[in-house]
């Protein structure tokens, strides 16, 4: 049966964990422990119930059997991918996410604790008798719900953590990355080009990610770039096509700036002709779609839910 390495695509904004699910069945095939009163484990000098589950998240190179459409496979996931993903986990502020059985989202939880076991004898998890390999994410989860307690923990109708996100096929990236363009154009490369030029000058001022600037160095440059890069391409030129209406110069913040340094309007048109060209529009479309809907969900966290 075949078996897929799943990764962490850093490029892409929604791929990671989003939330960590309360399961009867985890599909890493290890249970949490509950710390309460009545665990051997609770910590001293603590009087009444904790409400803390305890257990593995992510277990480095273990198989998960998956079923999809039919077919069948296994997926892993390497202690390096691991590491990244619960970087990026708090990085992004989901240590309050969480759904009972991936269908229902509960709210009163959250990650108190989140450690990457780097010696299995010595580590905290063997005190909760957990015989896990280095490179394990292991994570305590506080639920102040007693609800939530009551009828699922301590019933055992919940045995373990199991993940929800979206990862790389590292089969499919390799294949991605066969398939590469460079016929952009002058207009493309122009516009790379300017927004480069003007940060050497001033400077970036807090403007773009790592990943933006590796664009416009690529592009500047012409470089061939992937098909998933010109999704990407894409799908940031047309999310943030309207930054141009406010910002209408560089130094008018960063929209016009970070917009040129992925091509500009030049790099618009030919992402949407190439991504044509290759039967792919629908699926840029979509992903677009998508990371407006998650833009939104970002600004309505950022403002504590007032719009």
């Amino acid at each position: 049966m075949k078996i897929v390495e799943l990764i962490l695509d850093e490029d892409a904004f929604d791929n990671g964990v989003e939330a960590i699910s309360i399961v009867e069945n985890p599909a890493i095939r290890t249970d949490f422990v509950a710390l309460s009163e009545q665990n051997k484990w609770k910590f001293a000098n603590q009087d009444s119930e904790r409400q803390i589950l305890v257990g593995p998240a992510l277990i480095p190179n273990q198989t998960i059997y998956r079923n999809q459409g039919g077919e069948e496979f296994y997926i892993f996931f390497s202690a390096d991918t691991i590491r990244k993903v619960s970087e990026r986990f708090f990085a992004r502020g989901n240590q309050n996410n969480a759904t009972l059985e991936h269908s229902v989202a509960i709210d009163g939880t959250t990650i108190v604790e989140s450690w990457l076991v780097e010696d299995p004898e010595k580590d905290k998890s063997a005190l909760y008798n957990f015989k896990v390999p280095k490179g394990t994410w292991m994570v305590a989860m506080k639920v102040w719900d007693r609800a939530i307690w009551d009828d699922y923990v301590k019933t055992g109708d919940v045995k373990g953590f199991s993940i929800e996100g979206y990862f790389a096929d590292k089969v499919k990236m390799a294949e991605m990355q066969l398939e590469s363009y460079s016929d952009y154009g002058d207009g493309v490369r122009g516009n790379a080009k300017n927004a480069l030029e003007w940060a050497e000058k001033n400077g970036w001022g807090g403007c773009g990610t790592d990943v933006g600037k590796q664009r416009a160095n690529q592009l500047a440059k012409g470089e061939a770039i992937s098909v998933d890069t010109i999704m990407r391409m894409y799908s940031y030129l047309s999310r943030h096509e309207g930054d141009l209406d406010s910002s209408t110069s560089y130094s008018e913040g960063c929209g016009k700036l970070m917009y040129d340094a992925w091509g500009g309007k030049a790099g618009l048109r030919w992402a949407e002709s190439k991504l044509k060209e290759l039967g792919k529009i629908e699926a840029a479309q979509e992903e677009v779609n998508a990371e407006l809907a998650l833009d939104i969900l970002h600004l309505i966290a950022k403002s504590n839910g007032k719009l």
